[in-house]
């Protein structure tokens, strides 16, 4: 994919879907993130909050008895968000956790992780990139796919996303590009292939006084191909497509300050079924 064929964050607009096809890499950034087409779109990446405002202005509505609740209304069952308890990795490559369980749970953290990898400002150096994307891939798809991300980075590229040719963010102001995984689901499993979905919310931008590309979120569903290759899951291929999004909550919008203080504050997670 070429830097023209960007997202909206990982989600893409509307219905834009990126494959990265066994065997043949094409033109796509690894993982669920890719370049994007515009400022806005460009990046993409985190907003949870939004799921947990609705769900508070929704608890406090007044005048409501629980008694008159629709008798049709689904309640998800305790497995639906509940950790099983078995421990997710065992170790790390660089940054990337690995050791994941050769089962239905082992595919569905891999995929989350990975999500949140490939959503990480390391894509968008050469070097982390590289790292990257042979620590989460089968190894027969990523010399190919590293050399046509390498050429979706280009200089030109990185300036018009506002980033330095070396892809960091100008002096003065913070590079954000985050991926947060809402939940994960196994589609088709057979012990040696899954096929893991991840819904996510994210955020990207550039977070500072003089920025013209804020950070903004969006939410979108990542379909990853895996394999068990190597005692571990690998990426294959994977598809990105946008929501479900839901209902903006009324949260003020954080200044660029706040927004850059809250980014190289709070560090991430690792994530397990």
């Amino acid at each position: 994919m070429s830097p023209g064929d960007e997202h909206d964050g990982y989600g893409g607009s509307g219905q834009t879907r990126t494959r990265l096809p066994e065997g043949n890499t094409g033109d796509v950034r690894g993982g669920p993130r890719r370049p994007a087409r515009g400022s806005r779109s460009l990046l993409m990446a985190v907003g949870v909050v939004v799921l947990l405002v609705a769900a508070i202005a929704f608890a406090n509505r007044g005048g409501e008895d629980p008694a008159d609740a629709s008798p049709t209304s689904r309640t998800p069952g305790k497995s639906a968000t509940a950790a099983t308890g078995t421990r997710p990795v065992t170790g790390h490559d660089g940054t990337v956790p690995t050791g994941f369980a050769h089962d239905e749970q082992g595919a569905q953290s891999a995929a989350a992780n990975y999500a949140v990898a490939l959503g990480s400002t390391d894509m968008f150096q050469k070097g982390p990139r590289e790292a990257l994307i042979r620590a989460v891939h089968d190894p027969a798809v990523t010399d190919a796919l590293v050399k046509n991300l390498d050429a979706s980075y280009s200089a030109a590229f990185l300036a018009a996303v506002g980033l330095t040719p070396e892809g960091t963010a100008p002096s003065g102001l913070t590079f954000v590009s985050r991926t947060v995984p809402v939940g994960a689901a196994v589609k088709d499993y057979t012990g040696t292939t899954a096929t893991a979905e991840v819904w996510c919310t994210g955020l990207v931008g550039l977070a500072g006084k003089d920025s013209t590309k804020p950070v903004t979120s969006s939410w979108f569903t990542i379909t990853q191909k895996l394999k068990w290759v190597g005692n571990d899951w690998k990426i294959v291929s994977w598809d990105q497509t946008e929501g479900p999004t839901p209902v903006n909550g009324d949260n003020r919008a954080s200044g660029a300050g706040e927004i850059a203080e809250a980014v190289e504050g709070y560090g991430g997670f690792t994530y397990a079924r």
